[in-house]
């Protein structure tokens, strides 16, 4: 379990600006004082910030969901940064930024100006003054946005401090977090802007001007959609398991046939060696349960039509096995510092056991120098990451979508002789005669553990909600965790991880990330509010209070209300956050 702190406000040592330094220095011998002055720029961003600084936004850009009762935020990635500039009057505690919410009727489309018209346009902005490292001819992207409507939108100045957090997660970095404060309206899209508030705020509130229009600022925008509860995680998550079925075809009416389709088997088109063509079976390293009637093979083999089975029942050829083989050999010659590293240790291990063998010869009493021959980091490690399928073409591992339906999860057992074969393929590399075959078989070639287990997902909430989290369980609880030993996209909506041990339980979630601020909504035009005590538990209900305008939260009086319930003098910005998160969605399969 992560524990997450929340801390009011993280201001930075010195603020974004301009300074000047003087240094004096007095001498006893001289009446005269000497000085210098130096002036310096504090630079940290203003009107534009780089994409990486954020860190992650809820909700999630382009996605669709229910998100009628849950504040938009977004999470940068330096935590003094909303407190490195001043909004105006609010004061040291407040941030110069905030994240504005409009529904697709109100969005305003963004604008690129230079710095020195920002104040020309038709939308009102004050005079400002550039720092030294800034040019008139800088640009800026800017939202013109009609002035009764970003009335109703812009938190009052009482209201900045709570709107901005810094959040600590175990070992993560610290984060800072802005939050809005409008809740997203049902049935339409959306589009949120991080914008600057830079000295807009005076002793009477947010300067508007006297024009139509107002002019923002705006680092960031991301769009998203309100609409039915059933698009939402835990819903689309669940719905995987409607169709829960093993990692097989569908029964043909053959009793024959149908045995190995329940086994994992896919009928191929497989071209012969002496040019013919007939119908085989072929199984890559997934099988619906643990294979059966499949040995270790010995490391050794020198061709891949060693490894090809005949089966007499269905007068079909078994391919699996054989294919594994000729991949690996395939992918190491694409590799050309594994295969080039292999051979040279091959003739280096040759070599060695040669002279070994003259210089223990009664014959040959000669004291020979030992060679060394201990196999190169470079070929280990390679042959660790390809027994975790690491660079195994997608169609190898599910040679026909019918395996694996759209919107669908599937358990798999991993075949350890299909992952040894592809080893002793990728091992073959310079493998030439008896006497090398009977080198390798020296090496035992078994990389991962055994049994390893798989999941593969094919849904839409892999793209849309990008690095879920994974954990599986030897148990129906939490007390026997497995090791990941592979997580990686197969193609944007397909997801492939493999555990060491059998899964008994899996574990689906979103990001820590998708921790989000939410309230109830007991009825239309109203919000609610269940608390925390101290220990974390479900505490008291605040009664229904009324949505401000467009559905904008009066953030003041839901801190009074929370303050009042908890029976305590105050809350500060980190105890609203922590009032205010809401955890995210897991969904459990056993």
């Amino acid at each position: 379990m992560t524990e997450i702190t929340f801390v009011d406000h993280a201001r930075p040592v010195l603020p974004s600006g301009n300074y000047t330094v003087t240094a004096t220095q007095l001498i006893a011998v001289d009446s005269n004082g000497y000085s210098a002055t130096r002036t310096f720029t504090v630079s940290g961003d203003r009107f534009v910030l780089p994409p990486s600084r954020l860190t992650a936004v809820f909700p999630p850009d382009g996605s669709l969901g229910e998100y009628q009762n849950a504040l938009p935020h977004v999470i940068l990635d330096r935590p003094t940064l909303p407190w490195e500039r001043s909004a105006g009057s609010p004061g040291a505690d407040a941030p110069w930024l905030a994240v504005l919410l409009f529904t697709e009727a109100e969005r305003p489309s963004p604008q690129v100006v230079r710095l020195g018209d920002l104040t020309a346009g038709p939308g009102f902005f004050p005079a400002i003054t550039l720092e030294r490292h800034q040019s008139p001819d800088d640009q800026a992207t800017v939202i013109d946005v009609p002035r009764e409507l970003l009335a109703g939108l812009l938190p009052v100045a009482a209201e900045l401090p709570y709107l901005a957090h810094v959040r600590r997660s175990g070992q993560a970095p610290d984060a800072a977090v802005i939050i809005g404060s409008r809740l997203p309206p049902a049935g339409t899209p959306c589009t949120a802007h991080l914008v600057s508030l830079e000295g807009r705020y005076g002793t009477s509130g947010f300067d508007l001007g006297t024009a139509p229009l107002v002019r923002l600022v705006t680092l960031a925008s991301w769009r998203f959609a309100c609409f039915a509860a059933e698009q939402t995680f835990a819903p689309l998550v669940r719905d995987l398991a409607q169709d829960a079925g093993p990692y097989q075809l569908p029964d043909s009416g053959n009793a024959d046939a149908d045995r190995y389709l329940r086994q994992g088997f896919v009928p191929v088109r497989h071209l012969l060696r002496q040019g013919g063509s007939t119908i085989s079976w072929y199984r890559g390293p997934f099988a619906p349960g643990p294979v059966t009637g499949a040995e270790m093979l010995s490391t050794g083999t020198r061709s891949a039509d060693h490894l090809l089975t005949f089966r007499p029942d269905t007068g079909m050829f078994d391919t699996g096995y054989a294919a594994a083989w000729e991949l690996g050999r395939l992918l190491a010659l694409q590799s050309t510092d594994f295969a080039t590293t292999l051979y040279d240790w091959k003739r280096r291990r040759a070599q060695q056991f040669l002279r070994s063998q003259l210089g223990t010869a009664a014959d040959f009493p000669l004291a020979v120098p030992a060679i060394d021959d201990a196999m190169p980091a470079t070929v280990t490690s390679w042959l660790a990451q390809l027994a975790l399928l690491a660079g195994v073409p997608p169609m190898y591992l599910i040679p026909d979508d019918r395996l694996l339906p759209v919107e669908t999860i599937r358990f798999v057992q991993v075949d350890a002789t299909w992952i040894h074969c592809l080893l002793d393929g990728a091992f073959s590399i310079g493998r030439l005669s008896a006497a090398d075959a009977k080198l390798d078989q020296e090496y035992p070639l078994d990389q991962v553990p055994i049994p390893v287990t798989g999941v593969l997902v094919r849904s839409d909430i892999v793209s849309g909600y990008p690095g879920l989290l994974v954990d599986a369980f030897a148990s129906a609880d939490e007390s026997a965790p497995l090791e990941p030993l592979r997580k990686e996209l197969l193609s944007p909506s397909t997801l492939l991880c493999l555990f060491g041990g059998t899964v008994a339980r899996l574990d689906i979630r979103q990001r820590p990330e998708s921790l989000h601020f939410a309230v109830e909504l007991p009825a239309e035009g109203q919000f609610s509010k269940t608390l925390r005590d101290a220990a974390g538990a479900p505490g008291p209900v605040l009664r229904p209070l009324p949505l401000g305008t467009g559905g904008r939260l009066p953030v003041s009086e839901l801190v009074a209300a929370m303050a009042t319930a908890l029976g305590v003098p105050a809350l500060g910005p980190g105890d609203f956050a922590r009032q205010m998160i809401e955890t995210s969605e897991l969904v459990t399969f056993l």
